[in-house]
């Protein structure tokens, strides 16, 4: 009889039974799980770090367009980096980028992000963010306005500088310092372009105005991305993670009752610029407000007490 070991994907068993037979298991290959999806790659040939954040853009809820677009430039450094090894031409790329959406359609934190993941891909050294708004930008009499936006880009370098409502630069007119402000980012954007990555957020229309305040300022921003509006399954999704992050649950009632409310808002054709995320936290921390109000009348109130948000919280 040939020895155990001699039997190759087998393993041999000897039976307790009287009768001394021989049990002969074959062993089965192990299936190994292919990778189908994007993430799914990028997660296994990404270091331990960068899958880290790559984990926690994933867990955010909706958001696609971002996260196709910056899984493509993961795939574009990384394929770069392969062609100088094989000594073929590689060009420098730049990442300023034009965020366009309503509110609470989850920029900045993409934004905040996208820096993390920039870090860590070896494009920015710092990955910070740097977030600013039309104040901060320009200044009260001539030249200030330069100083100050030298500063902030100063301030940004090695990470992102993210500029919120960056159309509110052209609302002045000619006299005003928020075209000297774009002007003076447009030079920052050619001379520090490899050095940060500036960011430019707001809806559609009035970004597109904004781009054409400069001549050369629509070829600095090659990236793109749309922020669209949640579905109202998804802003349920965001008012169920929000409620767990502050350690509140919302009923089946209350979360009906939102659920409502959010279908009449969406479909509004006269509510315009509706705030996404941000309509629900409002909610969610109103209701959080109503539910004190409500339980200030038990003397002792209960761990569900304190945690459970009812449909009579979510007061209209």
């Amino acid at each position: 009889m040939k020895q155990a070991g001699a039997i190759p994907q087998t393993e041999v068993l000897e039976s307790s039974s009287s009768n001394n037979r021989i049990q002969v298991v074959f062993n089965r290959p192990v299936s190994v799980k292919q990778l189908n999806t994007l993430p799914e790659i990028v997660r296994t040939t990404s270091s331990s770090n960068l899958t880290t954040v790559f984990e926690e853009l994933e867990s955010l809820i909706g958001l696609h367009e971002a996260k196709k677009t910056i899984y493509e430039i993961y795939a574009l450094i990384k394929m770069n980096k392969a062609r100088e090894r094989h000594g073929l031409k590689v060009e420098k790329q730049v990442f300023h980028m034009v965020f366009k959406g309503n509110p609470g359609t989850g920029k900045t934190t993409i934004a905040r992000l996208f820096g993390k993941i920039f870090k860590e891909m070896g494009v920015l050294t710092k990955g910070h963010l740097t977030e600013v708004e039309r104040a901060d930008l320009v200044g009260e009499f001539i030249g200030h306005t330069a100083q100050k936006t030298r500063e902030l880009v100063k301030k940004a370098m090695g990470g992102i500088l993210f500029i919120d409502e960056a159309y509110s630069l052209a609302r002045g007119g000619e006299k005003d310092f928020g075209k000297e402000a774009v002007d003076c980012l447009t030079k920052c954007l050619e001379d520090f372009g490899n050095d940060f990555v500036c960011i430019i957020a707001g809806y559609n229309d009035e970004i597109d105005t904004f781009l054409e305040l400069n001549p050369g300022l629509p070829s600095r921003f090659p990236v793109h991305i749309n922020f669209a509006d949640y579905e109202v399954d998804e802003l349920m999704d965001i008012a169920n993670v929000m409620a767990k992050n502050k350690e509140y649950r919302i009923s089946a009632e209350a979360s009906e009752k939102l659920r409502r409310r959010l279908l009449t808002v969406t479909s509004d054709p006269f509510h315009v610029n509706f705030s996404n995320a941000r309509y629900v936290r409002n909610n969610i921390e109103k209701a959080i407000r109503v539910q004190a109000v409500r339980l200030l009348k038990i003397p002792d109130p209960t761990r569900d007490d304190l945690m459970n948000l009812k449909s009579e919280d979510f007061s209209i």
